[in-house]
């Protein structure tokens, strides 16, 4: 039988400012699933978390399922404070540009209500549509360099659920879309952060005028551009005395589609690094200002970049900025860092055991998963404040050459600190033997065993 230890000092040092926006009685409950969750392999249940702690024959096991399904916090303050946090680490000045998206957590179950039938992005392609049920969620994530990891990293901010149309209709509630809950989103991170320039990178799913209209004045979005969009010139100025309602629009510009091929397009080559996990790529772009309108909608300035690759190996595209003054190349540099978003989601799957939780009520529901995607974040503050203590190095073999800093490796390092006691010693006899406590080798034992 395991036995409960005590928590390390420096887990309650890394959730210093977190832990304060729960009630006295909630913290010592949450310390031990935070901890339970980062360092359980396998699925990420409450009884997978409690008995990697040591508390598998806890009798007040309820007491942490109710952090969950019951108690009282709010998952937006957390989001906040957590933000805030990494902002100060990773981006100090400069502008902050996240990542928006969503995922799909694989669900079923008839006291699962939230859940629809979504198309699933990892089965489907272009030509080939498959679908799943499942819950939808929507995650912000701030896009930020990692110094020690030589890269930009993907760390969730703020995830929420996004229940089914069917799930909103039998309650008799008004039906909030993706591109809702997106504008919904962008709006509270201005609110977090009045006095810094935001930038969203997100997918073409965000390429509508009545979301970008909503956010532009205090959002700058990055998406994906149609080649047949309607541009046009901005609308001219109205004459002295001139009557009738201002005109929204000017000239008609050419379609995108007709500027690839026509031989007087201007194009200009330029080198865009990292994109989509390459070094960098050559790519061929010409680029313009517009108004983007469609009747009945609102008419959105965009600065439009058109590229095509001289390779042939992609097929042409088009991206859209709704700050006209934007540079090319640098909109061409945000938008690359979307992918970085569904290595999250993977990493996440991968080391977190995301989607293996199984609450069965709502509000467990709608708090497990946004803090398992928190979790991510969490671990990447923690190595980086490990990293004024010892150089991370990441896990190499002798057939695997790894030059760079991952994820694993970030998890690996928080979970020895974790894992070893602050009495952990080396025997006075020889450096060989080490004197390990009797309930630490009973987790070690039982968690080797039981893994996955």
């Amino acid at each position: 039988m395991t036995t409960a230890a005590p928590l390390p000092a420096i887990l309650e040092r890394w959730m210093a400012g977190l832990i304060d926006l729960f009630s006295p009685r909630t913290r010592p409950q949450v310390l031990v699933l935070v901890a339970g969750a980062v360092l359980a392999p396998g699925r990420r249940t409450v009884t997978a978390v409690l008995r990697v702690m040591g508390l598998g024959q806890v009798p007040t096991f309820t007491t942490y399922h109710r952090v969950l399904n019951r108690n009282t916090w709010s998952s937006a303050a957390l989001a906040r404070c957590l933000l805030g946090l990494l902002v100060a680490a990773f981006v100090p000045g400069g502008p902050v540009v996240v990542g928006l998206d969503d995922t799909l957590e694989r669900r079923r179950g008839g006291r699962i209500a939230a859940k629809g039938i979504d198309r699933d992005p990892v089965r489907s392609s272009r030509s080939h549509f498959v679908k799943a049920s499942g819950l939808r969620w929507r995650s912000l994530m701030l896009l930020a360099a990692v110094p020690w990891a030589g890269r930009v990293w993907a760390l969730p901010v703020l995830t929420v659920l996004a229940p089914s149309e069917r799930y909103h209709r039998q309650r008799g509630l008004r039906h909030k879309t993706l591109l809702d809950w997106g504008r919904q989103m962008l709006l509270q991170l201005r609110r977090w952060l009045p006095d810094r320039r935001l930038v969203a990178v997100t997918d073409s799913s965000f390429a509508a005028l009545d979301l970008l209209a909503a956010v532009r004045r205090h959002v700058c979005i990055v998406t994906r551009l149609r080649l047949d969009a309607n541009l046009f010139a901005p609308a001219p100025p109205r004459r002295p005395g001139q009557i009738g309602r201002p005109r929204r629009k000017g000239k008609r510009l050419p379609k995108l589609a007709q500027r690839l091929t026509d031989a007087q397009t201007p194009w200009r080559r330029v080198t865009v690094p990292d994109w989509y996990g390459e070094a960098e790529r050559a790519v061929d772009i010409t680029s313009g200002t517009a108004v983007w309108y469609h009747g009945g909608l609102p008419v959105v300035p965009v600065r439009w970049v058109l590229v095509r690759d001289p390779a042939g190996r992609f097929e042409p595209q088009a991206f859209l900025c709704t700050d006209p003054g934007g540079e090319p190349v640098q909109i061409l540099k945000w938008f690359v860092l979307r992918w970085r978003l569904e290595v999250t989601f993977e990493e996440a799957h991968a080391h977190l055991g995301l989607e293996t939780q199984r609450q069965w009520s709502d509000k467990a529901i709608a708090r497990t998963t946004p803090a398992l995607l928190g979790l991510v974040s969490l671990i990447t503050l923690w190595a980086n404040d490990l990293m004024t203590q010892t150089a991370l190095r990441p896990r190499q073999a002798s057939w695997y050459a790894k030059s760079d800093v991952t994820f694993s490796d970030a998890i690996a390092v928080v979970r020895r600190h974790l894992w070893l006691p602050e009495d952990f010693a080396t025997s006075q006899e020889t450096n060989d033997v080490l004197k390990i406590p009797r309930t630490l080798f009973e987790r070690l034992t039982d968690t080797l065993c039981y893994a996955a």
